[in-house]
């Protein structure tokens, strides 16, 4: 009898964990130094939740910090902060033009350890189709739980705001 009670749970709970991580986000560690301060600071790894849904309900803010499909190796998932989004104005650091206007369907995704990160200073705009997720909470180490904020330092703040911020 409780073998039975066991299999009935397990392949309910499959569908529902499956579905769960399908639509509402899991839990990811994030390597690198791209993005420090904000994550993995002193070289430690963060371990965040990605909010699939945000990305889902195209919940996506300016100074967001999301995981998106590397334009450069579609096997790769990266993750990086969302400085503008179609139609703004920026500036780039070191892409092959110096203000740009970010096409309609596209963003402008940066590392926060300038220099040191692949973004869309080396590849350019990024299609919002190969955001993932949005990481809202650090959830190990324990030391540094916290809700990740949409913060965008004023120095990438972009030229121009579009009317229009939304993504579709």
């Amino acid at each position: 009898m409780a073998f039975r009670r066991f299999i009935k749970s397990v392949l309910l709970g499959i569908p529902v964990g499956i579905t769960f991580l399908d639509c509402v986000g899991y839990v990811a560690r994030v390597d690198g130094i791209s993005m420090q301060p904000a994550l993995n600071p002193n070289s430690d790894t963060d371990y965040v939740f990605l909010s699939r849904w945000d990305v889902r309900s195209r919940n996506i803010k300016r100074g967001d910090i999301v995981s998106l499909i590397s334009p450069k190796d579609p096997t790769q998932k990266i993750i990086k902060r969302v400085v503008g989004l179609q139609g703004d104005v920026v500036s780039t650091l070191g892409y092959k033009q110096d203000i740009l206007r970010i096409p309609e369907g596209h963003c402008w995704v940066e590392g926060d350890h300038t220099g040191h990160s692949l973004d869309s200073n080396t590849f350019g705009p990024v299609a919002v189709g190969l955001m993932t997720a949005r990481a809202s909470l650090i959830v190990w180490p324990p030391e540094r739980w916290r809700v990740l904020t949409s913060e965008l330092p004023k120095r990438r703040q972009p030229l121009h705001i579009a009317k229009q911020t939304n993504y579709h």
